[in-house]
């Protein structure tokens, strides 16, 4: 699931992007900010937490003060910039666009299928740098003051716990030093989804979805008799997705 920044000056243009992204399930989470020096703000506070990131910005062109192009500039000088969407109403920037290496240009207003095949570019952009996490089937924890190797299928889910997490299996639990950022990176090809800022489950465990009052969620999960597990607002269109709801 990707982490996307919307950056435009117009609050009807971002609510809308957002609108459509959610809609296509693809995009876990999703930030707005009005202007390139609130985006870079915004990416230096990322950097500073591991337990965040962004994969891609949805960059307006005509912007007061920076314009995108000259942020997307700026960008594509770092090692390992996110992924730049160009998304505007003018097409004579579609060939600067693509020499400061964006990724796509969409123009407004934005259409479905457009923004789908952009989403397709923006994870084989992404993809390269998560590898080395496809081949995760162990995840190792701490158990009884010794090393432990959880085979992945067997976890239900993971829950942060400070500056830790709890690995939960159907017969026992243990605690890894890893961030749930971090194991949310190493299993999200395992068929793990984070439905919560606190909580990561195993969506081939999930038996059953509970609403329990205004549209809240939460999850039944196989072999976990005594625990529910919650399911924030703003993931629930994309778990829905997931789960073929």
């Amino acid at each position: 699931m990707l982490h996307a920044l919307i950056v435009d000056d117009e609050a009807p243009a971002r609510s809308e992007l957002r609108f459509l992204l959610e809609e296509t399930g693809r995009v876990e989470s999703i930030e707005e900010v009005s202007s390139a020096r609130d985006a870079v703000q915004h990416l230096v506070h990322i950097k500073e937490h591991e337990d965040e990131r962004c994969d891609v910005l949805f960059l307006d062109i005509s912007m007061p003060k920076t314009s995108g192009m000259q942020l997307a500039e700026a960008l594509s000088k770092l090692k390992n910039p996110p992924a730049v969407v160009f998304v505007t109403a003018y097409s004579e920037y579609a060939l600067e666009a693509f020499e400061v290496d964006a990724v796509d240009y969409l123009m407004k207003p934005v259409e479905t299928d457009r923004l789908a095949r952009a989403l397709d570019k923006v994870e084989a952009r992404v993809k390269p740098s998560s590898v080395s996490h496809t081949s995760v089937e162990r995840i190792p924890v701490e158990k009884g003051g010794r090393k432990v190797l959880v085979p992945v299928d067997q976890i239900r889910y993971i829950e942060a716990k400070d500056d830790y997490s709890c690995i939960y299996t159907d017969v026992d639990r243990y605690l890894s030093t890893i961030s749930l950022a971090k194991l949310e990176q190493k299993l999200s090809q395992h068929g793990f989804f984070r439905v919560h800022r606190g909580y990561i489950v195993n969506l081939e465990h999930v038996e059953d979805v509970e609403v329990i009052s205004s549209g809240i969620l939460q999850l039944g999960l196989k072999g976990i008799s005594d625990k529910k597990i919650p399911v924030s607002r703003r993931r629930v269109v994309s778990l829905k997705r997931a789960l073929g709801l």
